[in-house]
Order: C-alpha cells, then structure tokens, then sequence
C-alpha cells in the first residue's frame, strides 16, 4: 500500500463530495473524486485506489453495481470499499454488502466515524497486502525450490549414469562441470589395471551354475568395493600410479580372504594381476543405444599380457609402473619377459607387498 494511501470518493452530491475530500485531505490521504457510477469505475480502474468511498444513488450506475463490478475485476486483490448513504433500509445494507462492500456509513457522515471508518479498512487491507506478499515469496521460494530439486533429481540421475562407467569422484566433477567431456575420444597417459580369476575356467567347467554364481557375486563384490575405494574406473581402470598399486594390493589381500574359504570348499581359485603405464585413446565406443568406456592403445596389451603372465597371487607391473612407485612398494625384477604382440623382451617387476612408512 502506498504512502500517503489514495481514497477514490464517488458522489454526485458537489457538496457532499466537497466535504469528504476535506475531511480526509485533512486527515493525510491522497483524495481523487468522480462525480457519477461510470466515472467511478474510470477513476478505479486509472488511480488504483487503496480505498473506495461509494454513495450508494448515483446516476448512471449506481453504487451498489459499482461495487459488484469492482469486486469482480479485483478477483483477489483486496481493495476495500465503505458505502456512503443517506437511507436506513435495512435492505439496501444487506444489498450493498452482498456486492462485496466491506463497510458502511450512512448520512450526514460524522466526522470520527468516517476517520476511524477509513483507517480501520486501510489496516485490514495493509494486513492483506502483507500476507498477498508473503504468499507470493512462499510461491515464489516453492517454485525455486521445485526447480533445484528437479535439478538434483537430474543431476543424481546422470551422475547414476556416468558410475556405470567412471568412479563417483570422477561422475560428480563431470556433473559439477569439473572436467571436459570424458566420452569424447582423448588421448591420456593411463595407468591400467588387468584382473584374472586364475582356476575359473576348469572350475566352471566342473562346478554347478549356483556355485559359479556365488563365486562371482563374492568375487565383483570385493573388487568392486576396493576399485570404487581407489577411484577406479570400472571396465577399464584409470587411475593414477599409486592409487593402481595400492588397489592391487588391497584387492589381493581380499581375495586371500575369500581364496581361504574358496580353498575350503575345494575351489582351486586365485588372482592374477598386471599394471601398466602409458598412452592411450580413452572415450566411448560403440553405436547409438550401446557405448562402453574404453582405452584404446598398447598399454592396455602390456596389462593384460603381465596380467595373463602372473601366477596365482601374483601382481607384475611394468618398468614404468615401478619408476613412479619404487618408494611405495617393495618389489624385485622379473624377466626381462617375452611378451606376445611385443618385439623386444619386457622388464618387468613383481610386487611383493607395500613398505611401510620410514623404511
């Protein structure tokens, strides 16, 4: 509501609207006029008045269609009105009031009353206009608070899409806009990981489906759990040299774990593994409807051949591997290593546990 607040006064009296409008200019209001029913819904609709005076016979139209009409085009906006009449019919009251007046005064109008009249609507609609207000910022903050929730929602479920393919760390920084387009095809120094289920083959091959199951739902558990721990990538695993040596060393002390149970349910199963370092072509593959994550290069060759070259328990990695890690772990040379697809023999080093920290 403005200040000071504006008062539209309808009379076809001069006189009666002469005194009005110096009564409540006295009182502070911005006072504007009309002198009929058609010019009152004029000066409504113009000055958007914060209060309305209306003498109920008018020409035209009268007071009591003036109000209805006025009612109907607010719809919900508040503007109170105070019919102003010199007859006493109880009728003509409930009729008024029935068009949506909120007051009444009735003629000669005494000055006190019609202050306290005026200042008593304008409260009522001061505290309308407040919770019109609030209302609209409750809007307002549950619309914002829609959108960002819808935008969470999207956010989760593409980050849900991407763990099918990268480490939580590694989906979030995509999703918060921390890193570039990782399934556009790019060329990277990686470092690879290759597992092997030594024994699987001739277990399967004697084993019924249900414990085949079991074993594999035991095994991708464990090694699901400490790649994600590592921050590996799932189908090809990139990750930093350290983090690679560390997962591997961690994923052999678990499968020593379920290796002892395995052994004791007479299940000759162990794990292979060979880490490599290197440049290769990292992105998505595949036609539209299906796309892996892949590395495409020799040093995923050189992991799956160590891999493939480990005995049981065994972790092999390349001289490169070694080069970045050699104070983490304590290791020995193997080889060199004819490896196939590789023209020249491979030195390669077998890690025989991580040192601990000062020696």
């Amino acid at each position: 509501m403005r200040t000071p607040p504006r008062v539209l006064i309808a009379d076809d009296n001069t006189a009666n609207l002469r005194i009005l409008r110096m009564r409540l200019g006295a009182d502070g209001y911005d006072v504007v006029t009309a002198a009929d029913g058609d010019e009152a819904l004029a000066a409504a609709r113009e000055s958007a008045p914060d209060l309305i005076l209306l003498d109920i016979m008018m020409p035209k139209v009268d007071g009591i269609e003036v109000c209805r009409r006025l009612k109907k085009e607010h719809g919900p906006a508040f503007t109170p009105i105070i019919l102003v009449t010199a007859m006493t019919d109880a009728k003509d009251i409930v009729a008024g009031l029935e068009a949506g007046a909120d007051e009444y005064l009735t003629k000669p109008v005494d000055h006190a009353a019609l202050s306290a009249r005026v200042r008593s609507m304008l409260r009522i609609k001061a505290l309308h206009d407040t919770v019109a207000a609030q209302a609209e910022e409750i809007a307002r903050w549950n619309a914002t608070l829609e959108r960002r929730v819808a935008e969470q929602v999207g956010e989760l479920e593409r980050v849900s899409r991407l763990k099918r393919f990268f480490s939580p760390q590694l989906a979030e920084a995509i999703v918060g806009g921390g890193a570039a387009d990782p399934l556009k095809p790019h060329r990277r120094e990686i470092s690879v990981v290759f597992l092997d289920l030594r024994g699987f083959t001739a277990f399967a091959e004697m084993s019924e489906p249900e414990e085949v199951s079991e074993v594999l739902g035991a095994y991708h558990a464990e090694a699901g759990r400490v790649i994600l721990e590592h921050e590996g990538t799932l189908e090809r695993f990139t990750n930093p040299e350290e983090r690679a040596v560390r997962m591997a060393e961690a994923m052999r002390a678990r499968i020593r774990v379920l290796g002892a149970e395995w052994r004791r349910r007479g299940y000759d199963l162990d794990l292979g593994m060979g880490i490599a370092k290197g440049y290769a072509t990292i992105g998505a593959i595949g036609f539209e409807g299906r796309r892996d994550y892949a590395a495409i290069g020799s040093v995923t060759n050189l992991a799956f051949r160590l891999c493939a070259e480990a005995s049981p328990g065994q972790i092999l990695i390349s001289q490169r591997i070694y080069a970045a890690v050699h104070d983490l772990v304590a290791a020995k040379e193997v080889g060199p290593l004819q490896l196939k697809g590789f023209h020249r023999p491979v030195v390669v080093y077998e890690i025989a546990h991580l040192k601990q920290p000062g020696t």
